[in-house]
């Protein structure tokens, strides 16, 4: 991590252990151990049963898992380049680069502060259980963040996070171009804070980036999603979700050009899985399909209470952490159009490329976001940029008024957060641009 050209702090970590689940008397128990030896283990087993027994008489309705085909196999990610190449020395130096890049980049506005941060990480897990699963996995990740923030005396500042993240080997700092990245967008963004206008009062169509986009069918579409927020499970933790059991199949959240896809099996991707921690198969799920809600992410406990089978979204950050049920890689299903096309009919509008900040309800229902790099819209052509729109409106508000969608499809990498105790997966979002027909956009607040 550095601050600047100057390095804050490098560190290795190595974690090993076990996680268990056991149903006792209709209740789940969990334990988990560093203790590698026989007693260790039986000592967390013996911990998990107490538990499950401990809570057994507070459940109104007993644990069942659903029937599900578990797998038998192992499978790993493919390295072009080991991690260990990454070496620090290397890692220093792209750190630097970045912060050079960035400071040649601008001419008129300051650099204050720049943070960057490069990570690998290693991952392997083997997931067995008594329905007779048995997963060998593997997978590498890396990780590369920039943060930079822009300062102007008389504008104020921005602030722009850039990540980019995916599984595979050391190969992918050079297929990701970061110098190259930073070279383009960093002067734009200097255009935006010394430059750009307040968006028009009235409503205008919005075409918002693919960025944008991602974030907003993760926080809109995927949490509410999560069959374990449906039903309630966390409701004290991660927050609750507008859509109930009765709105699966039958209720409209969108246009019929709304559909967002779920999918682990993604190569490349920071989410990437091929069977989940209870060893059920990793599959495409639809969670709006054609503007309708549709399938919520499950694993074996809510698929039982819903009448249905898993569709492999259990998810456990370590060995110390439950699997529950979490998002991998979600997007916004791409069209057809190019670009142009979602400007060409605009005579007057707003793209909102990138964010700067974002906040959304705990029922995933009202939700801000405040733009970045943006552009007025004037008779089909990009023209002056946009300072700060701010987008805020509601899940079906939102998804109501998709009228055109792009055919470029992006992923953008995160790391999500749910659970209590908190636990962090890495994940994509993503999607093409989209046209948001007449919606009233506002300014931040000086």
């Amino acid at each position: 991590m550095m601050r600047g050209d100057r390095v804050i702090g490098a560190s290795t970590e190595a974690k090993e252990g076990v996680g268990i689940r056991v149903i006792v008397g209709g209740s789940l128990g969990f334990a988990a151990t560093n203790n590698l030896s026989k007693e260790g283990i039986k000592k967390a087993l013996n911990a998990a049963i107490v538990r499950a027994k401990n809570v057994s008489s507070l459940r109104k309705a007993p644990i069942v898992f659903s029937a599900d085909y578990l797998g038998k196999v192992s499978y790993s990610v493919t390295l072009k380049k080991r991690l260990e190449d990454l070496s620090v020395e290397e890692r220093l130096k792209l750190g630097k680069e970045l912060w050079k890049e960035v400071q040649s980049s601008v001419k008129e506005a300051k650099v204050p502060i720049t943070m960057f941060e490069v990570s690998t990480s290693l991952e392997e897990k083997l997931i067995m259980n008594s329905d007779g699963g048995q997963i060998h996995s593997l997978i590498p990740r890396v990780n590369v963040g920039l943060n930079v923030v822009l300062l102007s005396t008389n504008r104020g500042s921005l602030q722009r996070m850039i990540e980019l993240g995916g599984s595979g080997g050391a190969e992918l700092i050079d297929h990701w171009e970061v110098r190259d990245k930073i070279r383009d967008e960093v002067p734009k963004l200097e255009n935006v804070l010394l430059k750009g206008v307040e968006p028009p009062k009235e409503p205008v169509d919005l075409v918002a980036g693919s960025e944008v986009v991602g974030l907003i069918v993760h926080e809109s579409a995927g949490h509410p999603m999560e069959a374990d927020r449906i039903l309630g499970r966390e409701a004290a933790q991660a927050g609750e979700s507008f859509v109930k059991p009765e709105m699966i199949g039958s209720f409209r959240i969108g246009s019929d050009l709304v559909t967002v896809v779920e999918d682990p099996t993604i190569p490349g991707s920071s989410g990437y899985y091929l069977f989940d921690d209870e060893g059920v198969p990793a599959r495409p799920r639809y969670l709006y399909k054609e503007g309708v809600i549709n399938e919520p992410l499950h694993n074996r406990h809510t698929a039982k209470i819903f009448n249905t089978t898993s569709n492999g979204a259990a998810r456990a950050m370590d060995y110390n952490s439950e699997p529950i049920i979490r998002m991998s890689n979600t997007y916004f299903r791409p069209g057809t159009s190019s670009f142009e096309e979602l400007l060409e009919d605009i005579q007057l509008g707003v793209f909102m490329k990138s964010y700067m900040e974002w906040n959304i309800d705990d029922m995933r229902w009202n939700m801000r976001f405040v733009g970045l790099e943006a552009y007025m819209i004037r008779k089909g052509e990009l023209a002056e940029p946009v300072k700060n729109p701010v987008l805020e409106v509601t899940t079906k508000g939102f998804y109501s008024r998709v009228t055109d969608v792009g055919k470029e499809l992006r992923f953008y990498p995160g790391m999500c957060g749910k659970g209590e105790p908190g636990q962090g997966v890495p994940v994509w979002f993503g999607g093409p641009d989209l046209k948001i027909s007449k919606i009233r956009l506002g300014v931040i607040s000086k």
